[in-house]
């Protein structure tokens, strides 16, 4: 989720729903011991429950990058064992760490004595076309001997040779049953499952089949406004009485308080909500305008009366927009 659940995403998230946790995009370790610390850690104290999602492979740079999350405020410190992006690989962290379990141990015991709250592993069921189930139960046994009793497992394998990352996510076949394994296998571990999950059907019939969780990255990206029903229905909150009208207006609300505190134009915030009206009649307009470059000079507060007015008033609008912010021409009159 690199580029993806940034603060401004996880804002809107924690607006739909009070209770799931949420994650960080992947943060590696060279960003946090060489660059810019705020930059990369900064978060919104609405967004707690959250927690850092790290990248690493080095166990003295994995701790200070912990350090630095338990000290910002961060509530749980993961490491990422999964992505299978060529950028990552060349790294030597992400998936490939599959292969060194003793290095990934040694990494999540670095961290454990670095920082006070909770140390968990995101990863994948196995690597390339090895299906082997003894793989990943040792993976898991050996990481949690080393202090970690949180698993959040993809259940794909990652090919990481011939597929993209996004192909990645689709081509490897789901093994659903190996992670329903591994929670049998090891009972006392909390055991999450990632991968393919769209429905509140099958996210209930994965917690209904003894996993302790259930990750969702794309879909809820995509389709946020799924996350409105998960406090009623994984976490036994009454009715919110949320719409989508208010999650949008506390948004601008949002996109006004960064303007005016760090200078943060709205589009970059604007982004991550297209999804909110996915499904309704006028959603494709809707999303136009909060992805119109023609507006982005006009306060969030206009666009948002831009994307509710009927379409023809909104083309219209964004018109005279653009007109308005077009260099005019300069008649020179001759000495």
């Amino acid at each position: 989720m690199m580029d993806w659940t940034d603060r401004h995403c996880r804002y809107f998230h924690r607006l739909l729903s009070q209770h799931a946790l949420l994650y960080t995009e992947m943060v590696t370790t060279g960003a946090l011991v060489h660059g810019d610390v705020e930059r990369h850690l900064r978060f919104n104290a609405e967004e707690h429950p959250v927690a850092l999602q790290l990248g690493g492979s080095e166990p003295a740079d994995l701790a200070h990058a912990a350090r630095l999350g338990a000290q910002w405020g961060y509530g749980e410190i993961n490491l990422n064992c999964g992505c299978p992006s060529e950028r990552v690989q060349r790294g030597a962290f992400g998936a490939c760490l599959m292969n060194e379990p003793r290095l990934v141990a040694d990494c999540v015991k670095a961290m454990v004595d670095a920082v006070d709250v909770p140390v968990t592993v995101k990863h994948r069921i196995g690597i390339g076309r090895n299906e082997d189930y003894g793989f990943v139960r040792d993976f898991v046994g050996t990481v949690a001997e080393a202090g970690c009793s949180v698993f959040i497992a993809h259940a794909r394998n990652a090919w990481l040779e011939g597929l993209s990352p996004k192909e990645n996510r689709e081509i490897p076949p789901l093994r659903y049953d190996v992670v329903h394994r591994l929670k049998a296998e090891f009972p006392g571990l909390t055991l999450a499952i990632n991968g393919g999950l769209s429905t509140d059907g099958a996210v209930q019939q994965a917690l209904d089949g003894g996993l302790d969780g259930a990750m969702i990255g794309r879909e809820a990206y995509h389709n946020p406004w799924w996350l409105a029903r998960w406090d009623t229905l994984h976490f036994g909150a009454p009715d919110a009485g949320l719409t989508r009208e208010a999650a949008e207006e506390a948004m601008v609300e949002y996109m006004e308080r960064e303007a005016a505190l760090h200078g943060t134009p709205w589009y970059p915030i604007a982004r991550h909500m297209l999804g909110l009206r996915n499904g309704l009649p006028g959603a494709r307009r809707w999303r136009q305008a909060w992805s119109d470059h023609r507006l982005k000079h006009l306060p969030a507060r206009e666009v948002m009366a831009i994307a509710r007015t009927p379409p023809r008033a909104a083309a219209e609008a964004a018109d005279a927009a653009s007109l308005a912010r077009a260099p005019q021409d300069t008649a020179v009159s001759p000495a």
